[in-house]
């Protein structure tokens, strides 16, 4: 590649943003939409242009002012790649943002009302960047509690089909206990549905302060007027559908770090979902299967591979969100006097990273949960690798208690030494030693064979499997229907 080529594509890289070359998961039109710098930057300007407009409803700035700011507040005015160069001069993107938005409502004010004495006035930078991002917090949390709906009801959809699927419970990475695929769809589920409530309890505030948080500037602005600091800033949140604040937060960052935990939150429950299936996916273990689409799973060497790439992403996304939150987390301690230095300007990236990889990571565990196919043949066949010896402790619980002491063991003492001569067999005989040795220590008067037989059945030792499935699903019931489809993605398809 040549030098001019190579500054010709750093230059529509800049204009671009970040495209999401390293990073898959959030690489869609949507993410970009809506987390995306232009994204930023539209946020910022609806809060000035919405701030004008309180201003001048209030009689603070001239009449037709709001019409001229949101004129001038049009994105497609801005260089994104600009207006980050500039930033470096003052640290935020408010402040070059600010000086062409002047120069555009100065252009566009033609009869001459002074509609400039609307912009920005008694704000500062922080007021103006933090309102932005809790603009763009909500617009990319609603988007993103859409997909989580349709995955939570595809998820209780499983749940439901699969109650009785008999599988292989596993702790440890050692069989445990008989399982269903029904009650791990509905803990899928309810991992989902409980982070989804967490995020739907957020608040998203207007920043409003000042200088130094006194508004002392607000103050003086609002003098003689019927207005007050508090009313105008309640008034710029009914604008802007945010909610209102009692009191400036510019050092108190509760707001930022309860939004992050939540999106962790989600990312958790869908990095468990994805953790599961990349396992019980494995040829071997070949319970699952991920929905396949042309060109997706495929390897650059092995033809013969199907990736299970969604889980891939998915999972990628929960491995990277812990370190964010801890960024919010680590800022928020550190937001020294009444307007930080550093710590507010690490918010900004972080924050948005993790909205746009929940965001992301949402419309593939959508899909996923929507065509993810289940086996229960081979759940069975790995349930039964165990044999019997996957019931010992229902055994135990059932039969220690009816034998007395046997050469000083109890009866306890007595089905444990059972199990241990049973692993001393080859893996192949374990099955049926397991049951002689099992026969031979128990009397046919404690033990009928009837009885053995019951006790060695997996469905007999399911515990209250499928109520826990159905207290799940039923503590949860608007997570477990479908929502209605609100708006399309960038492919038409409906995103709820």
């Amino acid at each position: 590649m040549t030098g001019s080529a190579a500054l010709g594509d750093a230059g529509a890289f800049g204009e671009e943003g970040d495209a999401g070359l390293l990073s898959p998961v959030s690489a869609s039109p949507l993410v970009g939409a809506l987390t995306g710098d232009r994204a930023v930057l539209a946020a910022i300007l609806a809060v000035e242009s919405g701030w004008a407009a309180v201003l001048e409803k209030a009689g603070l700035a001239p009449a037709g002012s709001a019409a001229v700011v949101s004129a001038a507040a049009e994105p497609g005015r801005y260089s994104v790649a600009g207006i980050a160069r500039r930033a470096q001069g003052g640290g935020n993107p408010v402040i070059p943002l600010l000086a062409d938005l002047r120069k555009n409502v100065q252009a566009l004010d033609g009869t001459g009302i002074g509609a400039g004495r609307a912009v920005h006035t008694s704000l500062t930078s922080q007021d103006v960047l933090d309102t932005a991002l809790m603009l763009l917090a909500r617009n990319t949390v609603e988007a993103l509690l859409g997909d989580l709906k349709r995955t939570s009801a595809a998820l209780a959809s499983l749940a439901e089909e699969h109650a009785d699927a008999l599988c292989v419970g596993r702790s440890l990475t050692q069989h445990s206990l008989p399982f269903t695929f029904g009650l791990r769809a509905a803990q899928w589920f309810h991992g989902v549905a409980a982070a989804g409530r967490q995020l739907e309890g957020l608040a998203y505030p207007v920043q409003f302060g000042g200088a130094a948080g006194t508004l002392a500037a607000g103050t003086v602005l609002a003098s003689g007027s019927s207005s007050t600091p508090f009313s105008l800033a309640d008034a710029l949140a009914a604008q802007l559908g945010l909610a209102a604040a009692p009191a400036p937060w510019h050092t108190n960052r509760l707001v930022v770090t309860s939004l992050g935990n939540a999106l962790a939150a989600v990312l958790d429950a869908f990095g468990k979902i994805a953790a599961d299936v990349l396992f019980l996916s494995r040829p071997e273990v070949g319970e699952l299967a991920e929905p396949r689409a042309a060109g997706r799973g495929v390897s650059s060497a092995m033809p013969q591979k199907q990736n299970p790439v969604l889980s891939v992403l998915v999972r990628s996304a929960a491995l990277q969100a812990p370190q964010l939150v801890a960024q919010l987390h680590l800022a928020a301690a550190n937001f020294n006097d009444e307007r930080p230095d550093a710590a507010w300007h690490t918010e900004w990236p972080a924050l948005r990273q993790l909205l746009a990889l929940a965001l992301g990571a949402a419309g593939h565990i959508r899909e996923l949960a929507g065509g993810l196919q289940a086996f229960p043949d081979a759940m069975r066949r790995n349930l039964d690798l165990a044999g019997p010896l996957l019931l010992a402790e229902g055994v135990g619980a059932a039969v220690a208690p009816l034998l007395g002491a046997k050469d000083g063991l109890t009866g306890k003492e007595q089905l444990q030494a059972v199990v241990d001569q049973t692993l001393q067999a080859p893996s192949g005989e374990q099955a049926a030693t397991y049951r002689k040795l099992l026969r031979d220590a128990v009397p046919a008067g404690v033990l009928t064979d009837l009885r053995l037989k019951e006790l060695l059945n997996p469905a007999s030792y399911l515990g209250e499997a499928a109520n826990i499935s159905r207290r799940i699903l039923a503590a949860f019931p608007e997570y477990a229907a479908p929502p209605e489809p609100s708006f399309t993605d960038a492919n038409g398809d409906p995103r709820g």
